[in-house]
């Protein structure tokens, strides 16, 4: 069954054309009103949804382009914004905006995001996860922590917590991909929070890719992007949310 699914999910991302197209949505985030950009894949569904959670840049073109191939993999995609329209042009721009996210309205915004998915008639309030790279991997996390609804996350190199009192929150199956020369994310650490989630008899799966660092699986990363691990990045991610999400 599992090589039969295999070969399901290879077969779709090679026929895929990525084609899915966003539309901006709004929704309440406590007192305020936010924005985001929904991709919707082809018929009624009701379609399994995953929040999608932008890096210390924004809300920029290859956050929704990931929005759209997941969409285009049959889940109703929120890419959502965390910075309320603002995209940063550097790396300390980026910095300054990602330390300036107040972490209470994050928290808010996380929820809210849930809300809206589970609202919609089109999506399986039942199978709604989240995805996020970077920062956004740190904030699926946390979107687990805070949504004990939500039944899987992707932490793609996001801040890791791995005390148990924390991580006891987690009902979410846990998929972490990481890069092995991560200087921001040790690998010990990596290994600590795998420890800790199957100690608590939680579910999850880690991927470790030796030779790279952060931000492997973006092409725009001209440096550190890794096209071989990227690949078998999204790879894992596409078959381990056809086992964990649509099922």
């Amino acid at each position: 069954m599992k090589h039969v699914l295999g070969l399901a999910v290879m077969f779709l991302l090679a026929a895929t054309s990525f084609a899915a197209e966003g539309k901006q949505v709004s929704y309440k985030s406590g007192d305020e009103t936010v924005n985001a950009m929904i991709y919707t894949p082809q018929g009624k569904g009701p379609f399994p949804a995953l929040i999608v959670i932008h890096e210390w840049w924004g809300l920029n073109d290859w956050v929704k382009e990931q929005a759209s191939k997941l969409a285009d993999q049959g889940y109703a995609a929120l890419a959502i914004d965390l910075y309320r329209g603002k995209v940063a042009g550097s790396p300390e721009e980026a910095h300054e905006m990602m330390r300036g996210v107040p972490e209470d309205r994050a928290a808010r915004d996380l929820k809210a995001a849930f809300a809206y998915l589970a609202s919609q008639q089109n999506v399986d309030k039942s199978k709604i996860g989240s995805i996020g790279w970077c920062m956004g991997g740190g904030y699926s996390l946390q979107t687990a922590l805070v949504n004990p609804e939500l039944k899987a996350t992707v932490i793609n190199y996001g801040h890791l917590a791995t005390e148990p009192e924390t991580l006891k929150k987690i009902n979410a199956a846990v998929l972490g991909i990481f890069g092995g020369q991560d200087r921001g994310i040790p690998v010990d650490d990596v290994k600590k929070f795998e420890s800790q989630l199957k100690s608590l008899g939680k579910k999850v799966e880690i991927h470790i890719y030796p030779d790279a660092g952060h931000a492997f699986e973006n092409s725009n990363n001209k440096q550190g992007y890794r096209e071989a691990d990227a690949k078998d990045a999204w790879k894992q991610t596409v078959l381990w949310l056809e086992q964990n999400l649509k099922q």
